[in-house]
């Protein structure tokens, strides 16, 4: 079972325990075994880190952040900051101002259940979580929870 993320950018901090509470019972419970998280604010930050710490107890799990954008190799240390990173199929082909939706589509169309901290109406968060419904994908939102 393959899980993905959406989530606000300014999530608070104080989430992380009912996310790791959900990651756990998916892993336990639902035999969720991979994980696709992105790159871009508090939420993706929380979940990436959630998910490491989580890799020590269930040694069985894989994660990955996946990349809107290709990176540009800078140096040797570089490798060891993408060494758990994935690029999305097409993303190389992508123009740079769809890349995020492309990505974001990409984890969707990989994925069983949705995992989203979606309290407001507006932005990109809310627009990949209704699609995942849209496309029946089991959704999970950690706001609900609250």
């Amino acid at each position: 079972m393959t899980v993905t993320f959406f989530g606000h950018s300014n999530a608070p901090r104080d989430i992380m325990p009912k996310l790791e509470a959900i990651l756990i019972d998916l892993i336990e419970n639902k035999n969720a075994t991979k994980f696709y998280v992105g790159n871009h604010g508090n939420f993706d930050s929380m979940v990436k880190n959630t998910l490491k710490k989580l890799k020590q107890r269930y040694a069985h799990i894989d994660y990955a952040v996946v990349l809107a954008y290709i990176p540009i190799k800078r140096n040797v240390l570089d490798h060891k900051f993408y060494s758990d990173t994935i690029i999305a199929d097409g993303i190389e082909n992508t123009p740079p101002r769809y890349a995020i939706v492309k990505r974001n589509r990409w984890m969707i169309e990989n994925s069983d259940i949705v995992v989203t901290y979606v309290k407001y109406i507006v932005g990109g968060a809310v627009q990949f979580k209704t699609l995942a419904e849209k496309k029946g994908r089991t959704v999970i939102n950690i706001a609900d929870h609250e």
